[in-house]
């Protein structure tokens, strides 16, 4: 066996070493893509990342006026209907944040809330609902927008989150939304067969809902995720909003449940009901009204009633939850969510 071994392997060298040692590009799309850098994202976080354990518990106005800058790539984990950084959406859209360039994977409502709040000026698209508030802004010329996958966009991730410039994936090429993403087809080095290669993802800023943060930033996720740990560990500053604020001793206790560690996050806020009108699992269910009445702003390119309405009004989140939603409707949405276990530690 190792004879048969050793004669593939020197055949494979034979055919392959000298005719590829240069990898050929077949197809390339046309879109702009956030510069791939891998090494200056390393440099980045050696110099911006503390691994001291520094207390970072803030309001979510002070963490999104000092982590969120106008002209930044932006991404957000999960969704505004489950377990999404709601509360911090709407402290970006209170701030008028501008020019922002979103990852949008795995969303519904929350992009076509931040276009029609004016914050957004381009957008990679994996998945979200468009509605009449994102195809009017794109028609205008407001907003760009370049295609992806949901797989793609979070393969994009890990790739930022390894220090890679690029992976390859079995997927995406030929399609439409290769011709206008920043991917490239090319030739494999190994077998001389077409591979896609899809370009790192380093965003500037991350924000992640978590259900348990300790003040130090260490997060648990319980449940489904889609690129949280990704998310955190490619982006240069990292906001956690959390249901609940546990001791720094219970992170110890158990530490296997720390889904994002300390030393990736910059901020941590306090947000109770912090996904509200979506659902956060083991605490509250979502709430039928708020995701309706979401839904039809963007329908009806209406975001800036809802805005008017559930936004800039307040000074806080927990101000508008408390005067438009209530402790009663909260507590319902509470007693909803029926499943508990395995979301506690």
């Amino acid at each position: 066996m190792m004879g048969t071994l050793a004669a593939r392997t020197r055949a494979g060298q034979a055919r392959h070493g000298k005719a590829r040692s240069a990898m050929r590009i077949l197809a390339e799309g046309t879109a702009q893509y956030l510069e791939v850098d891998p090494d200056g994202y390393r440099a980045w976080v050696r110099d911006h990342k503390q691994r001291a354990l520094v207390p970072k518990l803030m309001s979510a106005a002070d963490a999104v006026s000092r982590f969120v800058a106008d002209g930044d790539y932006f991404v957000f984990d999960c969704n505004y209907f489950q377990r999404g950084p709601s509360t911090l959406i709407r402290e970006v859209i209170r701030q008028q944040k501008k020019d922002l360039w979103l990852c949008g994977k795995f969303s519904y409502v929350d992009v076509g809330l931040l276009v029609g709040a004016g914050c957004v000026s381009k957008i990679d698209c994996g998945f979200f609902w468009p509605g009449a508030t994102i195809d009017k802004a794109v028609a205008d010329g407001r907003v760009r927008v370049f295609e992806y996958s949901n797989v793609v966009m979070t393969l994009r991730l890990q790739a930022g989150a390894m220090g890679l410039p690029f992976l390859p994936v079995r997927s995406f090429g030929g399609t439409d939304g290769f011709e206008h993403s920043g991917a490239k087809l090319v030739e494999d080095p190994f077998t001389g067969k077409p591979i896609t290669l899809v370009p790192a993802l380093n965003p500037d800023v991350a924000i992640i809902h978590v259900q348990q943060a300790d003040r130090y930033g260490n997060s648990r996720v319980f449940g489904t995720g889609i690129a949280h740990e990704e998310s955190a560990l490619a982006s240069r500053k990292v906001i956690i909003s959390a249901e609940e604020i546990i001791e720094t001793d219970e992170i110890r206790r158990d530490p296997g449940r720390t889904s994002i560690p300390y030393y990736a996050v910059d901020a941590v806020v306090h947000a109770p009901f912090g996904a509200w009108p979506g659902n956060c699992g083991g605490y509250y269910g979502s709430d039928t009204m708020g995701v309706i009445e979401t839904f039809s702003s963007i329908a009806r390119d209406a975001v800036g009633d809802y805005v008017a309405k559930y936004v800039t009004p307040f000074a806080t989140d927990a101000e508008m939850l408390e005067k438009l939603v209530g402790q009663e409707r909260l507590d319902r949405l509470r007693a909803a969510e029926t499943i508990s276990e395995g979301y506690r530690a």
